[in-house]
């Protein structure tokens, strides 16, 4: 990797070579540390993204003094430029898949066109995430096996270098990230399961009245708590405010409406809790760095 530094932290860029994917992928097994850019253990940004996947959890992940106990399905991204100081500390029967890889691994046209790799349509679950630099999601059980071949399938692509090795490694990247995106999309969800019925309470509230002018004092009164308690209990346990939740359950049914339908900016802002399609506009921005008019525009993956 090709190293520079800004304000004296290094920033670590993905060293390109011609005919190559441009995608690392690394399986570490026990407690070796894996060569990926979310291993380095001081303070450090990279211009890649990153995808962490434990297959087998066991071990304990440190980012930024925040530690998390890996287990099986968990998933770590880590967008470009953020400062992250992690500490992998494996157990002996883990087994962690990681890619590292720049936007326009996934279609070098399409990067192009959309002038910033925030505004792919499969990377919004690297965008946003202020959780110490990482986000962490959870694989659903059923949907494991599956993540697992994905990564053993791209790694025996890139080390094999078959015929159409530089065809199929992207094309297996692609599948890789549609799955995160579902993934993603369902991140309360994920939350129901862990056994928090005080959370599922609260995405039970957000669910039913985001469509609705709601604010976190309407969803603190509907819970039967302050503002303030409920504040610090969804930020210590999700690392995000009811705010940010609120906003990420608009965002993404706009999204879905973007795609599967052709109601205009205006109709879906009014469907989505926002007051027009101005205010709309301008929290799509600030999310994806782009308009729901071109994210609509921007070309999707044959899958």
């Amino acid at each position: 990797m090709a190293r520079r530094s800004v304000d004296g932290v290094p920033v670590y860029g993905y060293a390109r070579l011609p005919g190559v994917p441009s995608i690392n992928v690394v399986r570490t097994a026990g407690q070796h540390r894996p060569a990926g850019g979310w291993t380095r253990e001081r303070a450090h940004a990279h211009d890649f993204l990153v995808l962490a996947y434990a297959e087998r959890g066991g071990g304990r992940l440190q980012i930024d003094g925040r530690t998390w106990s890996v287990g099986d399905g968990d998933a770590f991204v880590v967008a470009p430029g953020e400062v992250v100081t992690p500490e992998w500390d494996g157990a002996a029967e883990s087994v962690v898949w990681s890619a590292d890889f720049p936007a326009d691994a996934l279609d070098p046209r399409t990067a192009r066109a959309l002038q910033s790799w925030r505004a792919h349509p499969l990377l919004f679950p690297f965008v946003g995430r202020r959780s110490g630099g990482v986000q962490r999601l959870r694989v659903p059980a059923a949907a494991r096996p599956r993540w697992s071949a994905r990564f053993a399938e791209l790694d025996g692509e890139l080390r094999e270098r078959g015929d159409g090795y530089a065809e199929a490694a992207p094309a297996l990247l692609t599948l890789l990230l549609v799955d995160l995106a579902r993934v993603a999309a369902d991140v309360p969800g994920h939350l129901r399961l862990d056994g928090e019925p005080l959370l599922a309470e609260v995405f039970d509230v957000i669910e039913r009245r985001f469509p609705e002018a709601i604010s976190l004092r309407d969803v603190a009164a509907a819970v039967g708590l302050s503002p303030g308690h409920l504040t610090t209990l969804v930020g210590r346990r999700t690392g995000r405010t009811v705010q940010q939740w609120i906003t990420e359950r608009r965002l993404a049914e706009a999204r879905r409406l973007l795609v599967e339908t052709d109601a205009t900016v205006a109709s879906i802002a009014a469907r989505t809790g926002y007051r027009d399609a101005g205010y709309l506009t301008r929290r799509f921005r600030a999310a994806y760095g782009t308009t729901p008019q071109a994210w609509r525009r921007a070309p999707r993956p044959q899958h």
